[in-house]
């Protein structure tokens, strides 16, 4: 197995890893502490193919691959996790589907500006009352004449203050289940559409999510995405891929944990030497090193799978679980290595434990991963 990155690839990752460190990481805790959407970030990386990285060029994208994408996104997000998952859901939430289930038509009008960086989408599948249970949606499209009218409430929507268009998950035939969802184009200034007050969360402040309310939005019939009743179908396609990128932006901010804990404990000093000469600290940075390695592999196998355009549902839950949960642990070791230190907000670990928790809840939580790779070993 050749793990050596093509030219291509280590280019994309050099570029993203140039711009996280002189331009996005001295913003970073800023961005945090304010709560802020860093528009002016979003714009540079537009500028650098970074909004449509697997997106073909004739659709204003950067052409590349998954594992790009995935190596991108890992350098982006060690940098500002905020940043990073803004990237994640506008390429493997928005664009990823309109290429897949799109026509001429909404590429043209939608995928083109979306993966260019021109604008920004947000995914709304869940809702008040469906959340990992997918299928138990109770926003409605009813439709009406050649028109779709759309009313309920999504919930946790991410970019949705800053978005430009939804794509948007509604019950078009009540009583058939998850046959009976279909998927919307839904732009944000469509009269009837609304946003509650911006999320105040625990980690990736500058990543604004809120509510999206639907009272009577009148949408034509060419705002469907893909085939009615095909609606879950799309979701769970995005979602597969979705947990790349979050894969990805997890194994950046474990590595940022990692990093951080590693240069601290060559600067501090107790009992006469660094505390990285004490072995405590040193089991700690070898397992933190181990454990990112490992995640990184998971996620370019399931890149890799991606791009070969086999199967990949397993792959991806398989690093989404890892990677979001190896996060979490280099997390919790940074904060111990720095100790006091690490609880404080002057210094950056304990806003990688904040960022870290949100990846193992959305696209899919950690049951749920563990349930669809279980589901996919216990098939006969």
């Amino acid at each position: 197995m050749d793990l050596e990155l093509t030219p291509e690839q280590a280019m994309i990752r050099d570029t993203a890893r140039d711009l996280a460190a002189k331009e996005i990481l001295p913003k970073a805790a800023e961005i945090d502490q304010k709560h802020r959407f860093p528009k002016e970030i979003i714009a540079r990386m537009a500028d650098l193919g970074l909004m449509g990285v697997a997106v073909p060029q004739e659709w204003g994208g950067a052409g590349m691959d998954t594992v790009s994408y995935a190596l991108a996104l890992e350098e982006i997000s060690r940098a500002c996790a905020s940043t990073g998952v803004i990237m994640s859901v506008n390429n493997s939430l928005v664009c990823d589907p309109l290429l897949k289930f799109g026509n001429e038509a909404q590429k043209t009008a939608w995928l083109m500006p979306l993966a260019a960086g021109k604008k920004l989408g947000c995914f709304a599948l869940s809702e008040p009352d469906a959340g990992s249970d997918a299928a138990g949606l109770k926003t409605t499209a009813r439709k009406d004449g050649d028109r779709w009218i759309l009313s309920g409430t999504k919930n946790f929507i991410t970019n949705g203050p800053v978005a430009d268009l939804v794509v948007l998950f509604a019950v078009t035939e009540p009583g058939k289940g998850h046959h009976g969802i279909s998927a919307f184009l839904v732009p944000t200034d469509t009269p009837g559409l609304s946003l509650g007050r911006p999320d105040d969360k625990l980690g990736i402040r500058g990543a604004p999510s809120s509510q999206i309310f639907l009272t009577d939005c009148v949408l034509p019939a060419e705002a469907l995405l893909g085939a009615v009743g095909e609606g879950f179908k799309v979701a769970m396609s995005t979602l597969d891929g979705g947990r790349i990128g979050i894969a990805a932006q997890a194994v950046g901010i474990a590595r940022a944990a990692f990093e951080d804990a590693t240069h601290y404990a060559l600067q501090r000093r107790t009992f006469g030497q660094p505390i990285a000469g004490h072995q405590a600290i040193q089991f700690k940075l070898a397992d933190m090193c181990t454990e990112i390695d490992a995640a990184r592999l998971l996620v370019w196998r399931a890149a890799s799978k991606k791009d070969a355009g086999t199967r990949f549902t397993t792959e991806s839950s398989m690093a989404k679980v890892f990677a979001s949960e190896v996060a979490n642990r280099a997390a919790k070791e940074a904060v111990q290595i720095f100790g006091g230190y690490g609880y404080l907000t002057d210094f950056p670990v304990e806003r990688h434990f904040r960022d870290a928790k949100i990846t193992e809840i959305y696209e899919g939580t950690s049951e749920i991963q563990r349930l669809v790779i279980a589901s996919a070993l216990l098939k006969d």
